[in-house]
């Protein structure tokens, strides 16, 4: 393999191309440490010693130290590692590593999510957030099979309207239908919104 070029991405930290594409990221010292110089060519061996020892060694500890940080999905696990400029490969590997101590399940992820935000938001609201953080639309269902009740869905749209510091007693027609349409756009069913302004107390 060719050196093809080093760049510099921070004071201490340099890209380095091999064959004309992207292969890793190393301090400085890791440069000289290895021979990698601009045009030279760096045998197989020392690539796979820096890929398994050095780049996959830190991308590991990275990946624990972000879960340490907070709960991830897979799919916001994996953006966190390339935009750290962590090759394919490194990336693999480190999410592997992780998941096989059971630190990464987007299961578990999706469950507490729709627990921490079922009193507050609609099940189309919730779902649209998973869906986006990368969690697929099986783990959702069974995240709200196992946390949703009919119940839930009612008392998020109440907790709404105690926000809005709706009163179905003083309201008049256009008010009511304002806040139905409010309940709508935030992805709750229209029995659901009937319900709960029907039976709607602000002491409930």
């Amino acid at each position: 393999m060719i050196v093809t070029k080093t760049e510099a991405c921070t004071r201490t930290k340099y890209r380095v191309w091999l064959d004309g594409e992207f292969a890793f990221v190393l301090y400085k010292g890791e440069l000289s440490r290895y021979g990698i110089r601009e045009g030279e060519e760096i045998a197989g061996s020392t690539v796979e010693k820096i890929e398994q020892e050095v780049v996959l060694k830190r991308a590991k500890l990275y990946a624990m130290h972000l879960l340490e940080d907070m709960d991830r999905t897979e799919s916001g696990l994996r953006e966190k590692l390339r935009r750290a400029m962590y090759p394919e490969k490194a990336v693999e590997g480190a999410v592997e590593y992780v998941r096989s101590f059971g630190y990464l399940d987007d299961g578990r992820f999706a469950e507490n999510f729709v627990r921490s935000r079922k009193n507050l938001k609609s099940r189309k609201e919730i779902r649209a957030l998973l869906t986006q953080k990368g969690v697929d639309s099986e783990k959702i269902d069974a995240a709200f099979e196992i946390c949703y009740g009919e119940e839930d869905e009612q008392a998020a749209a109440a907790a709404l309207l105690r926000k809005k510091r709706f009163d179905p007693d003083t309201a008049d027609e256009t008010e009511i239908r304002k806040i139905c349409g409010y309940l709508a756009r935030k992805g709750f069913r229209y029995e659901t919104v009937r319900q709960v302004i029907q039976n709607y107390s602000e002491d409930a």
